[in-house]
């Protein structure tokens, strides 16, 4: 990662909320043709989560403990912090100085950007404010939250503005945390009056569409080290079990992919067309 740092942007998604047999079931549907154009051959990993809701597994991720894969052995971390005693910490980790790896990552001349969308990013309180004011620009509304229908479209919309907008030459840290699989989403169903799996799903299909634009405008400013993952799944009745903040398989097991996205990688064509 230390060849990575300093000379690509990085982007970094959390799918909140999304659970891996969901996101698995449909990239092998083809339901999720613009994610399958960018993943890896392998498909989606199956990790383990290190928080069951918002707030603690972004503090981990944020502190470099992505999530971790579900064989048992010692992992190396992608990025860690100066951390005495660090098993999974290797040669291989490009270890940051600060707080947490943004301020890391600004040190080494990334401008860092925070696209929020679920109510630990709205900054309408002091809570809301600790995760996006670790990065020198965020940005949430009400349209990017989870009752808004078109909030990864206003998501993906703002992402392509700062794109476009930062100097080719300056480093770019980009972080969105995707807020459409968050409940409410039946309105991603046609029908449905209460949030199922069945609308869950319906809503990763949403946030494909969405993403198409992204991949796009991404290799037109440099080469992009991505990271996309859930920070935790939920339960729709799995066991008695509703929602997350909880220790069930359904919350702690997520999707998690790696890669790098550069014009000589992606071709335009690969990319399904964005629904109207």
């Amino acid at each position: 990662m230390s060849k990575v740092v300093g000379t690509h942007d990085i982007l970094f998604i959390t799918l909140d909320t999304l659970r891996y047999d969901v996101a698995k079931d449909l990239l092998v549907k083809g339901r999720t043709p613009n994610l399958a154009a960018v993943l890896p051959e392998s498909g989606w990993e199956e990790r383990h989560s290190p928080g069951s809701f918002t707030y603690a597994a972004h503090h981990a991720f944020f502190a470099g403990f992505l999530p971790t894969p579900v064989k048992p052995g010692v992992h190396p971390r992608l990025f860690a912090l100066g951390f005495e005693g660090s098993t999974t910490t290797t040669e291989c980790t490009c270890v940051l100085d600060g707080a947490n790896i943004i301020s890391g990552f600004a040190a080494k001349g990334y401008h860092t950007v925070c696209i929020g969308g679920v109510g630990f990013f709205n900054k309408q309180n002091p809570l809301g404010n600790v995760l996006p004011s670790m990065f020198a620009e965020s940005y949430w509304s009400p349209e990017l939250g989870v009752t808004n229908f078109n909030s990864t479209e206003n998501q993906v919309a703002i992402a392509q503005k700062i794109l476009a907008q930062t100097p080719e030459n300056q480093r770019l840290f980009l972080f969105i945390n995707i807020s459409a699989l968050h409940q409410p989403n039946y309105f991603y169903l046609a029908g449905a009056k209460k949030d199922t799996i069945q609308s869950h799903a319906a809503a990763l299909e949403y946030i494909d569409s969405q993403l198409v634009k992204l991949w796009d405008a991404l290799p037109q400013r440099a080469s992009t080290f991505c990271i996309l993952c859930s920070d935790h799944g939920t339960t729709y009745g799995d066991d008695g079990y509703t929602g997350h903040r909880l220790s069930h398989p359904a919350v702690w097991t997520v999707p998690y992919a790696e890669f790098i996205l550069s014009a000589d990688t992606l071709q335009s064509s690969q990319l399904a067309s964005t629904p109207t």
